[in-house]
């Protein structure tokens, strides 16, 4: 082989190594995009599920706001605390069952709607019923202190708590008369009608969780109360809602 060819095959074999190396490099970029990609999509997925909760929440409290049977303005004003479980499953065969997952909110003391703690309604109850519903439902709470001592821990409607249907109407007539004796009154919402929902019995508790991948980190229900305000838009949106319905 004369000089001349040795030296253009040596220039060769560079020039392919140095080909094959820019072609590893590429690959291995790609692979680096590709499960960052993956990675970002199961984070905003995982995001996401309590970001819809949070404005399922919100939509319920629009849809309640605009029917004519609705939770009177005067109860909302005094009200220190809320529970709003959109698409509660409901379902009995003379034995029935209650799950579902929802946001509670409480006031704080300058009248501010606190951050949403995610929690979690299960519970059975016995009577002549039949068939499986969606329900949206609303609690509310005349004393901050029943959410505000849950911590991570649950208690009982009608047990540890007591619970009757709330009085319903726009104006000040609907609940002139009503004696608000109940610690937490229930409305409840189905095919786009006001509906009786029996809850006695059913468990509020913490959903941990969600509220983990919501917030970042392990957080009691009480801690995100009174954490400093999240800005996020869901919540800024729930908040002007809830404030609207007064």
């Amino acid at each position: 082989m004369g000089f001349l060819a040795l030296v253009l095959f040596i220039h060769s074999q560079n020039t392919k190594e140095k080909m094959i190396n820019i072609m590893n490099i590429t690959k291995f970029k790609s692979l680096i995009l590709l499960t960052a990609g993956l990675f970002m999509t199961f984070s905003v997925a995982a995001q996401t599920k309590e970001q819809t909760k949070i404005t399922d929440a919100t939509a319920v409290l629009t849809a309640f706001s605009e029917m004519k049977e609705t939770i009177p303005s005067e109860l909302l004003q005094v009200t220190q605390g809320i529970i709003i479980v959109p698409k509660l499953i409901n379902a009995g065969f003379v034995v029935g069952g209650k799950r579902g997952k929802g946001i509670a909110m409480v006031k704080k003391s300058d009248g501010s709607w606190s951050n949403p703690v995610f929690v979690t309604i299960t519970g059975g109850s016995v009577g002549a019923q039949i068939g499986v519903q969606s329900v949206d439902l609303v609690l509310i709470f005349k004393s901050s202190k029943s959410l505000t001592d849950i911590k991570n821990s649950s208690f009982t409607l009608g047990g540890d708590l007591s619970v009757a249907a709330g009085p319903v109407g726009r104006s000040s007539t609907a609940s002139t008369d009503y004696k608000l004796e109940a610690e937490v009154y229930s409305y409840s919402r189905s095919k786009g009608l006001f509906a009786g929902i029996t809850l006695n019995g059913a468990s509020l508790a913490i959903d941990a969780p969600s509220n983990t991948k919501f917030y970042g980190k392990a957080m009691t229900g009480n801690a995100i109360f009174t954490a400093p305000v999240n800005d996020s838009a869901d919540v800024k949106e729930l908040k002007t809602k809830l404030n609207a319905m007064k």
